[in-house]
Parts: C-alpha cells; structure tokens; sequence
C-alpha cells in the first residue's frame, strides 16, 4: 500500500470508530483531550471539543491568547486523544502532530454557526486570566449582549481554530488481559507513511 493510501486508511478509520461512537451511545465523541507543552517543556492538558476534520487535520477552536493558545504559538506541536469507551471493549485514538491557525474565512463561517449565547461569551472571557468574581464575568456578558443587540456578533479577532496536522495516528483497541491491540500510522521527514503493530 502506498504512503498516501495509509494517510487515508488512517482517517477511513478514525471515520469509521467515530461513527461507532456515535450508535454506541458516547456522551460526546467529539470530545478529545489536548495536550501541549510551554517553551520550558512542561506539559498541560485540557479536554476540547473536535469541530471538524479531513485530509488536512483535526481542527477546534479556542481563545488565541487563553494558555493553550499561547503555548500553541510558541512551540506548535500538539497530542490529541479521543476515548471512546463504549467502543468495542474501549479504543483510543491519539493524534500528533503540528499545529496551524485555520484561515480567517474558515474560523468566520465555523463562529457564525455558533449559539449566539457563546458567541456572547467568546467576547466576554478573558480566557485562562484571573477572575475576581463571578459577578465580573456576567457584568462582561451583559456589556457583550448590550452592545451587539439587534445585530450579528462577528468573531472576536483573537479568537481562532487551530488545526493539528497528524504526523503520527494511533489506534488503540482494547481487550481482556491487557492484551490490546495497537495499530501506529506515523509519517516521516520525507512525508511518507508507514504502518506498523505496537506491543500492548
């Protein structure tokens, strides 16, 4: 099979596990842990929700500025991992790779579909800076809804997707013992994918 036949048997795949999680009854398989890491090597992680994926990687969406953000910018590499319990006997799919801002265009039409009520909040938060008091945030909200009343409410400008280009694809299947079977599709420098079973 040639590399970008792997490429697309990895995300066939994911398509394929994703939907399962679906008619398994996931609570929300789009959620996804994200794991980054400062210019000082030390890591974080969260849990976001996956808004859209193709050939060109895994996209969510999050206040630029907020820490992730930042540490996206400054060293724009990123682990993704989906759990699906439900799944079979369980599956995890861990995702790595570089990350990107998504177009303008793109971040615009994804806002635009959005609650109105968290496009409000996407104006309001001062995401990961301290807050004094509940209070300040809702009093930040009713400036947002006082301001936009009567009118769309456009993106805030540091306020973005960003996209994680898989250079490493992962799938995890689950079974008695800790007998598990993994599945690693990985790309090289040369950006050629190869496929190979990891031990348990």
């Amino acid at each position: 099979m040639t590399a970008p036949d792997l490429y697309a048997e990895a995300l066939a795949t994911f398509d394929r596990l994703f939907d399962e999680a679906a008619a398994a009854g996931e609570p929300d398989r789009t959620a996804m842990t994200v794991a980054t890491a400062a210019l000082d090597a030390r890591p974080s992680a969260r849990t976001v929700l996956l808004k859209a994926h193709d050939a060109r990687g895994f996209v969510f969406y999050t206040h630029l500025d907020g820490r992730k953000g930042r540490e996206l910018q400054a060293n724009p590499h990123a682990a993704l991992l989906f759990h699906w319990p439900r799944v079979r006997e369980g599956v995890q799919v861990r995702i790595e790779g570089a990350v990107e801002i998504v177009g303008d265009a793109e971040a615009d039409a994804y806002f635009a579909r959005r609650p109105r009520g968290s496009q409000l909040g996407a104006w309001a938060s001062k995401q990961s800076e301290t807050l004094d008091a509940r209070e300040t945030f809702e009093q930040r909200i009713a400036k947002a809804e006082h301001e936009f009343e009567g009118r769309e409410v456009p993106r805030p400008p540091r306020w973005g997707g960003l996209r994680v280009r898989p250079e490493k694809i992962e799938f995890w299947y689950g079974a008695g013992f800790r007998l598990h079977e993994r599945w690693l599709y990985e790309r090289n420098r040369a950006g050629d994918w190869c496929k190979r079973m990891l031990y348990p």
